[in-house]
């Protein structure tokens, strides 16, 4: 008991190594932290049981629960907002209707009927490679065609930028230094 009672931080209202012979059924010696995080002194308190039953509630007891609760009538109203999904299919149509180009269309002086369908196609796929395509989320994505074009230009754009450094260090550094 007495290095049970040395823990506390000690209350001179009261005799720590006494109580604790004396505590009751519901009783307990407390001591709480203060705003810094330090033990405050210790106190004798009352513990409340808790209350609370083996098993479910009735339905009697949810309504008037739910009835006396701060919230009574806040929750039962049904809304239904638009979702963020909603938001962003809404975005990618409009998107979509704003970036699509007019089809190609194929005259209609076709010499025969079958190679006019076979021009149309050809040209619907040479067009299609050319149209960028607008991803899940509303993304606009560059086109087959554009995408290569861009990878072509940045390897020659890093092979003239490495020659130019090769010369002007040649250059500078007067040559080759392989020379001996």
């Amino acid at each position: 008991m007495k290095a049970a009672a040395e823990t506390f931080r000690q209350n001179p209202k009261l005799k720590v190594e006494t109580v604790l012979t004396e505590l009751a059924v519901g009783e307990a010696l407390v001591s709480m932290l203060d705003e810094n995080g330090s033990p405050e002194i210790v106190e004798r308190a009352k513990i409340v049981p808790p209350r609370s039953q083996v098993g479910a509630i009735t339905a009697d007891q949810r309504k008037q629960i739910i009835s006396s609760s701060v919230l009574a009538g806040h929750y039962e109203n049904v809304v239904d907002r638009e979702s963020a999904y909603e938001k962003l299919q809404a975005r990618a149509g409009e998107k979509a209707q704003t970036t699509d180009a007019p089809p190609v269309a194929v005259s209609a002086a076709a010499p025969e009927g079958g190679k006019g369908s076979l021009l149309a196609e050809a040209l619907g796929t040479v067009t299609a490679a050319f149209q960028p395509t607008v991803g899940p989320r509303g993304a606009i994505h560059d086109s087959l065609a554009t995408s290569m074009t861009k990878s072509a230009m940045r390897a020659a754009s890093s092979q003239i930028g490495r020659q130019l450094v090769r010369g002007i260090l040649g250059g500078i550094l007067g040559g080759s230094s392989r020379r001996r």
